[in-house]
């Protein structure tokens, strides 16, 4: 396992002078209050804008100061920029910090960059989604392909058990992009066989081009009773394709929390989604850092969990601990 390293006086100087910078990609960079003499972690995120990055990084800085760590946490503009998003990487792995947060975008595009890491012996923590390598020490995430497979669950419940059912997932490159398209698709496949699956359309988490997906699907497809949004972007999409669209009756799930989508399911126009816990994932992947600078071992995956949540359980206390605006 790798050993800590003391960031020098000047990096530490350099990087408290950028934490609340935006770099030249348009991607923002925020840290922790802690002091710079402790350990450095470097997170790189899928995105940054989203409020379940946000959520994400909160939990980071939570449990960094708490630690008496500093950390960096950026993304890219959206949840389709893959170049700025190795770019973001490469500048990372150049402040040489203690340990690396990591949520790819394209699981095998930084591969690369994972190897570089290695061998320089920064550990890297993989959360949200995981990492084609075997460089990262562990990863913090939902396990996606059964929360998926819950929101397939009660789609089926909620139409009654047949139909068409369109899917608006955000990319097909990542790992959660694959686990929740392919873990609704299964258990719908295996469980609910008069549910007809039109084929995945991708939106990149953009709920304008998700909007306009949804609505292209409902032309093509008057007779579909259900859609599914793959996270917070693709749904908030999925609902307002709906509304522009005219259509009523459509039964939409959807991933993630959020304001928009949160009042969607409170109003009705959305039957539920699945949240995840992302304060969790940003808190796990900082102590998962800190313990792997440390040499301690680490399980291979870390299940910061889910839940279904619609208008009849959004305020349970334990779903709205994991909630977020």
């Amino acid at each position: 396992m790798k050993v800590s390293r003391t960031l020098r006086a000047g990096a530490a100087a350099a990087l408290l002078l950028s934490l609340a910078a935006c770099n030249r990609d348009g991607a923002e960079t925020a840290g922790s209050d802690a002091s710079a003499d402790g350990p450095y972690i470097a997170i790189v995120s899928k995105g940054f804008q989203h409020q379940f990055w946000q959520a994400v990084k909160q939990g980071a800085e939570e449990a960094a100061e708490e630690a008496g760590a500093t950390i960096s946490f950026e993304g890219p503009p959206t949840e389709a920029d893959i170049e700025i998003q190795v770019n973001q990487l490469t500048q990372a792995l150049a402040k040489k910090p203690d340990a690396i947060g990591f949520a790819a975008l394209d699981s095998r595009a930084a591969a690369p960059l994972m190897e570089q890491a290695e061998e320089a012996g920064i550990p890297v923590v993989a959360f949200d989604s995981g990492v084609d390598s075997d460089v990262p020490v562990t990863t913090a995430s939902t396990d996606n392909k059964a929360a998926a497979a819950a929101a397939a669950e009660h789609m089926a419940e909620l139409i009654g058990g047949k139909g068409k059912v369109a899917l608006v997932v955000h990319d097909q490159t990542s790992r959660s992009g694959i686990d929740r398209r392919d873990g609704f698709v299964e258990w719908m496949e295996a469980n609910a066989p008069d549910v007809e699956l039109l084929q995945p359309q991708y939106g990149g988490g953009d709920q304008a081009k998700s909007a306009d997906i949804t609505k292209s699907i409902l032309t093509a497809n008057p007779d579909v009773v259900g859609i599914y949004g793959s996270n917070e972007g693709s749904a908030i999409g999925v609902v307002k394709g709906v509304q522009e669209s005219g259509r009523t009756g459509v039964t939409i799930v959807g991933f993630d929390s959020g304001k928009a989508q949160k009042d969607a399911i409170t109003s009705g126009l959305e039957a539920g989604a699945i949240t995840q816990d992302p304060v969790a994932i940003g808190r796990e992947t900082v102590e998962a850092a800190l313990k792997a600078i440390e040499g301690e071992e680490l399980p291979e995956t870390i299940d910061t969990g889910f839940h279904w949540y619609d208008k009849t359980t959004i305020d349970d206390p334990e779903i709205a601990a994991a909630l977020y605006d």
